[in-house]
């Protein structure tokens, strides 16, 4: 039996089709005296340590079985209702990713509410419209940072409660809790039978939260996800990455035995699927990291099986571990050495006995102390939210690190596409897992475009029981965003609701290829339309940097210009450390050594590298340094670190014009 088949006939107790507070239920039942959490000490001022669960010793993990964090979950259920909180009530969750907030999560939906999210990094406005939106009738902040952002717009909003994951210093307000409070409120008033009708209450059709896209252009629209629609791509996640009796002992899996790190935001729904609904019905064991920046600390103290994560981490672990093993040019050399190795061997089908002794050898003095470094488990990553280079994917598989890469979105609650295990294949992300079907309209890729591509190209549909009904209260944004029927040259997969013609247009670029995997290239949006006619995607010219050492991200640019350019921003630890070894000096500034000569030569050689993997038209002519990183902290990236282009095409306004301003003149002398 072929893997495609044994998935969609694969039985579990972990599929099902109930309400996601009933599927953590039926979780527990299984799986009640293994570990559901991990937890650090000395992170936060958590109000429910001590009394809802034991504090974590500082700087050290400490952990609860799935029963603990059941009997956490109901309680916190009792008090939300103590609250006044009903069967389709909109709370809030405005926090980082951690215990708490997967607890408060199963303890709201449990209840009967519609769990609404906000990312931590959001500003008063932002806040202001996350909450106002969806009528939010109450909010979980984490501690009294957020809360004070609240607190700064709750004028224009009809909150009838707040509570905080944190203690607070504040006790003027009746109307305003610690989590631990309402855990009081809970235990003093839990009743089982009445716990039990609760979680039943809703339909499986019924809203279970509204996640808001990311907002990279405009403002964001609220998805409305049911409770089906996430069960639905729990169970087709599961029958691609579950423990199948089909698969080969070497096959990753996620199941009982596993052990996730999180740390991406709990408020975007690839975290929220794959880092937390997904582990807790398969009885896994969820970690939870301090930060993006402490993930070499907090994987080497819980030693994971896997994570979920973004490209954009991908690209730091990567430069953290090459600094550590390039601190001296014979390391470097040994460094440099080995991954070429690992990708020579990843890209052969028959590697031979002399590939297989140098695999050995770059194994014994470079992989071997980077996979410890990430705990020493590892047996699955898992990356979306982004395209990932095919360059740095087949680097981390060679290291013995393999990354799964898949697509998704929110409306589709998010998997529409991963990597099988068994049979992953670079470049790509994957086929539409079982029970959603995708196709391609190619009337939106002009003729000969992809004349070239194996396959069929064009703005990938999406059919399925994960895909959302619409977005919240935009009935003529749902309208453009679904369509009856269009032609189409390729469909792969098969939706459990085929019978139905609606599909959705996700708005990207993709081609799928004739073995049912799907190659993304670009957001519609996003595409560069040159002067010339030529359609240019900058996201695989901008992954093509991800692996080159002087060269910490890139921007390409020139829609409606004669060619393409690009900003870049240099990655100044490694170009000290370069020139360093070349005897060169560099300046302090950031600034002067985006200017240095030196460094300019080294960035042209990062592009000349780059140009010549592609075609003529998509070749960066000219380019800018600019020596700022784009972050969220800058507003620069989304909290998912995608780039916000508008926002960063405004920022460095004057350098993007100086990119064209000479083919401007030429044109006018020219005239």
């Amino acid at each position: 039996m072929d893997w495609q088949t044994a998935e969609r006939e694969f039985e579990s107790e972990v599929l099902g089709t109930e309400t996601l507070g009933r599927m953590f239920e039926k979780s527990v039942e299984r799986n009640a005296n293994s570990l559901a959490q991990q937890y650090r000490g000395g992170i936060y001022d958590r109000s429910m340590a001590g009394t809802a669960f034991p504090p974590a010793p500082q700087g050290e993990y400490a952990g609860l079985s799935y029963a603990e964090m059941r009997d956490i979950v109901r309680i916190l259920a009792t008090g939300f209702r103590e609250l006044g909180v009903e069967q389709g009530d909109r709370v809030g969750v405005f926090a980082q990713t951690r215990m708490e907030w997967a607890q408060t999560d199963f303890a709201l939906l449990s209840a009967g509410a519609v769990v609404t999210t906000v990312y931590k990094s959001s500003s008063p406005e932002k806040v202001r419209y996350l909450l106002d939106d969806p009528d939010a009738d109450g909010v979980v902040v984490e501690n009294e940072e957020l809360l004070e952002r609240v607190l700064e717009v709750e004028d224009d909003l009809d909150l009838e409660f707040l509570v905080s994951m944190d203690e607070l210093s504040r006790d003027d307000r009746d109307d305003v809790y610690t989590l631990a409070d309402v855990y009081d409120l809970g235990e003093e008033a839990f009743d089982e039978e009445a716990y039990q009708e609760w979680v039943d209450e809703p339909d499986v059709d019924d809203l279970a939260s509204i996640i808001y896209t990311s907002g990279t252009t405009g403002q964001p629209k609220g998805v409305k996800l049911t409770h089906r629609n996430f069960r639905a791509n729990v169970n087709q996640v599961y029958r691609r990455v579950g423990p199948r009796p089909d698969k080969g002992e070497d096959t990753p899996t996620i199941d009982d035995d596993s052990k996730m790190v999180s740390y991406l935001p709990l408020a975007h729904v690839f975290e929220r699927t794959a880092g937390h609904f997904l582990p807790f019905a398969a009885g896994a064991t969820v970690a939870y990291a301090e930060s993006s920046e402490t993930l070499q600390e907090d994987f080497g103290a819980v030693q994971p099986t896997g994570a979920t994560s973004v490209p954009r981490v991908y690209e730091k672990i990567y430069d953290a571990i090459r600094e550590q093993a390039t601190e001296s040019p014979i390391k470097e050399r040994i460094f440099n050495w080995a991954t070429d190795v690992g990708k020579e061997y990843q890209r052969t089908d028959d590697p031979g006995p002399i590939l297989e002794a140098k695999l050995s050898i770059a194994d014994k003095l470079v992989f071997s102390q980077v996979k410890e470094a990430l705990g020493g488990n590892i047996e699955m990553l898992v990356s979306g939210g982004g395209t990932l280079s095919p360059d740095l994917c087949t680097l981390y598989h060679g290291m013995g690190l393999p990354i799964f890469e898949g697509y998704g979105l929110t409306e589709t609650a998010p998997v529409v596409t991963t990597n099988p295990p068994e049979e992953p294949k670079i470049g790509t992300v994957g086929p539409a897992v079982p029970g959603c079907e995708v196709k391609v309209d190619d009337t939106v890729v002009p003729d000969g475009e992809a004349a070239d591509t194996p396959g069929e190209t064009g703005e990938l549909l999406v059919k399925g029981p994960n895909v959302a009904e619409g977005y919240w209260e935009k009935p003529e944004a749902t309208d453009r965003a679904f369509t009856e029927d269009v032609p189409a040259s390729t469909a792969s997969g098969e939706s459990e609701d085929s019978s139905s013609g609606r599909w959705f247009r996700t708005g990207d670029i993709v081609t799928i290829r004739p073995d049912g995997y799907v190659v993304f290239h670009e957001r519609a949006k996003q595409l560069l339309v040159l002067s010339t006619g030529k359609n240019v995607a900058p996201a695989p010219i901008e992954d093509a940097f991800a692996a080159r050492e002087p060269v910490e991200q890139c921007m390409v640019v020139g829609d409606g210009e004669k060619f393409v350019g690009a900003l870049i921003v240099p990655n100044v630890d490694a170009l000290r450390r370069l020139a360093e070894n070349e005897g060169v000096d560099l300046p302090d500034s950031a600034e002067e050594i985006a200017d240095h000569e030196w460094v300019r030569e080294r960035i042209d050689e990062e592009v000349e590298a780059v140009n010549e993997r592609f075609e003529a038209h998509e070749t960066i002519k000219e380019y800018r340094i600019v020596p700022i990183e784009f972050t969220e902290d800058n507003d620069l990236l989304t909290p998912t670190m995608k780039k916000k282009r508008r926002a960063i095409l405004e920022e460095f306004e004057d350098e993007v014009d100086s990119i064209y301003a000479e083919d401007e003149t030429e044109q006018r002398q020219a005239a």
